[in-house]
């Protein structure tokens, strides 16, 4: 979706951009807050970054003069050296982005959020607060490497379609399988290991929907134990994971299993470049780019 904005509200427009390796994303910011997410694929950081700036420009038909200030994050963030077009320049430290971010889109004033990229990082964020927990390497890499290895599948969307129709029950060991007993808390259907029953009947969308399980597992039970330390139930997640669609499911029950809520909102995988608009709309804390 693209806006066609006015002179004066045009003056008042922050660009958030968040460079990663491979992908560069990029938001406008207001006063009616966020609008049109775009998204450009690149080898090259610096390419991406220029690539979606002139598309987003185009598709809201912008000029360099309607720009207040341009916002970057991320990774490839480090590249930035200069002034972008000599737009006022800011860069933002990538966690505190991604807990802005996250809170901003799912409307919560306090929460845990999770960045799911290659690998994974949890922020605590509340407020205009924002402490980095930690992180850890399973994430989107992982999916892919286990896919390549196991599957001879190197392509995302090909992983997701593969998966579909997959049965569980002929990759991951239960505690139904393990015991008849009734343990409180733990349905006969949790999860007691990953790939722990893996069968030689198991089908290509068995092993991908296995390999889809076991990295979103991995994802929300750190995040489930970093609201116990918390104290909070929220969890907001973000990045480019939030659009595989077995996500929400694995995530629903982990949900339900340890009375946590898992949120998933709208442009999650804008949330990191939304977060650096915002970091400059509230007058905090950013390194200026000359």
């Amino acid at each position: 979706m693209s806006f066609i904005l006015s002179g004066e509200m045009a003056m008042s427009i922050i660009i958030g951009i968040d460079i990663g390796g491979s992908t560069t994303k990029i938001i406008g910011f207001d006063e009616g807050g966020m609008f049109s997410p775009v998204l450009v694929k690149a080898t090259d950081p610096i390419a991406s970054l220029y690539g979606a700036f002139g598309k987003f420009l185009s598709a809201n038909r912008l000029t360099l003069g309607d720009i207040k200030q341009v916002m970057v994050t991320g990774a490839g963030s480090s590249f930035v050296t200069e002034s972008l077009y000599g737009i006022p320049t800011g860069k933002v430290d990538e966690f505190r982005a991604i807990g802005m971010g996250g809170l901003y889109l799912s409307k919560l004033r306090k929460a845990i959020v999770v960045s799911m990229g290659t690998g994974t990082a949890y922020v605590r964020a509340e407020d205009n607060n924002v402490e980095h927990i930690g992180g850890s390497g399973v994430g989107g890499g992982t999916l892919l490497g286990l896919s390549s290895k196991m599957l001879n599948v190197r392509n995302f969307d090909d992983l997701i379609e593969s998966a579909h129709g997959g049965n569980l029950a002929n990759i991951d060991l239960t505690i139904g399988d393990i015991t008849i007993d009734v343990i409180k808390g733990l349905p006969p259907d949790t999860t007691a290991s990953n790939f722990g029953k893996i069968s030689d009947l198991a089908s290509k969308a068995d092993t991908a929907l296995g390999i889809i399980n076991l990295v979103f597992q991995t994802i929300g039970m750190l995040a489930v134990f970093a609201t116990k330390i918390d104290s909070t139930k929220d969890v907001v997640l973000t990045g480019n994971l939030t659009n595989v669609p077995q996500a929400h499911d694995i995530f629903n029950r982990l949900g339900k299993l340890f009375d946590v809520n898992f949120h998933i909102p709208a442009n999650a995988e804008f949330a990191t470049a939304t977060g650096a608009a915002i970091v400059f709309s509230k007058g905090l804390q950013y390194k200026e780019i000359s």
